[in-house]
């Protein structure tokens, strides 16, 4: 197996476990914020904002690098790392395009702004677009291989699917719904990385085995 399919695969592996801990720091130290009803994006607002973005910048980066690595190992399939690819895209677009504020944070702000600014509108299409990449994709490799992974794949799929869209329904209101609206984000971006870094990590594991057998 070539170094930089290697690179690529690990890169895919790493990508949910950084991803993870930035916004577990960043959400632990801000004023105001709080994890169980705040969104992870609006970690992008205020004065330390910034590492937010930086931390959507690498993750799509490694994911997009991850795609590549796909492609390598899977060359039958085009939908596979494309869905990957479209899903770090969208990362990468969610870091460009800042959310607007919601649910008080940060402080002196309404609950929910009256209408949508563009960059909070755009913000929240490349989002849902790569939310409906990565669903996808776990369906795609639901395809192959054991009945435990297949079985795997579509629970991660529809988990994923079903706490994000409570989540996005939940941001912005009273209630105690509004209340958890984060806990449940992180319960699907969990599953998302979760199943992103068993993939990898399976792949590379089966491409190590292939070189071996070939070696052998």
């Amino acid at each position: 197996m070539e170094i930089r399919t290697r690179v690529s695969l690990l890169c895919g592996a790493i990508a949910g476990p950084l991803f993870t801990l930035a916004y577990l720091t960043e959400g632990a130290t801000r004023a105001g914020y709080d994890p169980l009803r705040h969104p992870v994006s609006s970690l992008a607002l205020g004065r330390y904002g910034w590492m937010q973005t930086l931390n959507f910048f690498v993750a799509a980066a490694l994911t997009i690098v991850f795609a590549a690595g796909v492609h390598h190992v899977s060359t039958r399939s085009t939908w596979k790392p494309l869905l990957i690819g479209l899903w770090g895209t969208a990362l990468l677009g969610a870091g460009i395009f800042v959310t607007d504020p919601v649910g008080g944070y940060p402080a002196g702000t309404p609950d929910r702004i009256p209408s949508a600014t563009t960059h909070g509108a755009l913000h929240d299409y490349v989002s849902l677009t790569g939310f409906a990449m990565l669903t996808a994709a776990c369906f795609a490799f639901a395809r192959q291989g054991s009945a435990r992974w297949r079985l795997y794949c579509v629970l991660s799929g529809v988990g994923f699917a079903v706490t994000m869209l409570v989540s996005s329904a939940a941001f912005g209101q009273t209630g105690e719904l509004g209340d958890v609206a984060g806990l449940f984000q992180r319960i699907a971006l969990t599953t998302a990385w979760s199943w992103q870094t068993i993939l990898a990590l399976g792949l590379l594991s089966r491409a190590r085995r292939g070189e071996a057998g070939r070696a052998g």
